[in-house]
């Protein structure tokens, strides 16, 4: 068997491949597996890293309102096609499953042409262009979050790495606490940004930093690349207790250490933090089409994060809600179980599982 994934662009689109990928690895050792991206995405990078087959189409990318750029992409459209359909005959592939951006809407075109069955995945609560395509042409369409307005769709969550998926923050907090030099007697609060929306966060955090210390809690911060964060109206003793790093590449230490969490909104994050059970304060990045408020408003609403705009992220915002809600261990409790009553561990089974079905239905179509 082989199985092509069209994930390209963003880590919000090759990771949940690259989790698929070790899925169908553990079901059958010797299933092939290529990834098909672009040159300009994280999966030059990412996919190799992981030990898999990378095959580069030119990027198609799709104007998001009428401009000159639109006129162009018939042409692109059916070139980046037509060299889809060459990998997967040359493949011989037996499924692809997309997941959006720019390399997945000629791969779901050309698998419709050669009769290859699909899995279309969507991460966002509102679908990209592709996807909705996508979703037109196959019966079989995965969701992150329930009530993605796509037909056939069906909630399965975002495959994760396994590291997310199977952390049992209890058992870990002990040794994710020692990792990073923390005090197991004090609240962790976990602050991130990713890398585009970190120095927001960043600059408001700084500012906030003393009433967050004053409560006895202690913060690990990343800060992101090449961005600051400057500690305001703080003493040594409490500056001490705010620990900034630029990076995070165990993430699930930092969430096993973490007892409440600030962070943006992307797919992936809100479908890590429900699936441990964190409780969030989610501060979705202006950019886009919104989708970064939809995509936290499942949990929100549950009661697992509260959800505060861009604008009115402020370090007297900050001020009045962070230190009741991280000396609140009840409350902290009650967020952790309606967080996790969202959260899907188990999206990549999922997925792969909806790749057997895709399979089937061919072959029971013969």
């Amino acid at each position: 068997m082989h199985v092509v994934l069209a994930g390209g662009g963003t880590a919000g689109h090759v990771e949940p491949a690259m989790s698929v990928a070790d899925a169908l690895r553990r079901h059958e050792a010797a299933v092939g597996i290529t990834a098909l991206g672009t040159q300009r995405g994280l999966e030059t990078r990412l996919v190799p890293e992981r030990g898999y087959e990378l095959e580069l189409i030119p990027a198609v990318p799709l104007p998001r309102r009428p401009s000159k750029e639109l006129l162009s992409v018939p042409g692109r459209l059916r070139s980046a096609v037509a060299t889809c359909e060459g990998l997967l005959a040359r493949t011989g592939a037996d499924a692809l499953v997309g997941f959006g951006g720019y390399v997945a809407l000629p791969a779901y075109l050309a698998a419709r042409r050669l009769g290859v069955p699909f899995v279309v995945h969507e991460a966002n609560a509102r679908p990209g262009l592709a996807n909705r395509i996508g979703a037109r042409l196959t019966p079989h369409v995965a969701t992150a979050t329930p009530d993605v307005a796509l037909p056939h769709a069906r909630h399965v969550g975002i495959p994760l790495r396994r590291t997310i998926s199977t952390l049992d923050r209890a058992v870990t907090r002990e040794q994710a606490l020692a990792a990073f030099g923390l005090d197991p007697a004090r609240p962790t609060l976990l602050v991130f940004g990713g890398s585009q929306g970190a120095r927001r966060l960043n600059e408001t955090m700084g500012e906030a930093a003393a009433s967050v210390l004053a409560t006895g809690a202690q913060v690990l911060h990343a800060r992101g690349m090449n961005q600051q964060v400057t500690l305001v109206a703080t003493d040594d003793e409490e500056s001490a207790r705010y620990h900034v790093v630029e990076y995070l590449d165990r993430m699930d230490l930092a969430y096993a250490a973490a007892d409440l969490v600030v962070s943006r909104a992307g797919a992936m994050t809100c479908a890590e933090l429900a699936a441990v059970g964190l409780p969030s304060v989610y501060v979705p990045f202006p950019t886009g089409n919104g989708e970064q408020r939809f995509n936290a408003l499942p949990t929100v609403r549950a009661g697992g994060g509260l959800l505060v705009d861009d604008a009115d992220f402020t370090p007297e915002w900050v001020a009045a809600v962070i230190p009741p809600l991280i000396s609140d261990a009840q409350r902290l409790q009650r967020m952790s179980h309606a967080a996790q009553s969202l959260g899907r561990r188990d999206a990549d089974e999922r997925v792969v599982a909806m790749v057997g079905e895709a399979v089937a239905a061919k072959e029971a179509a013969r």
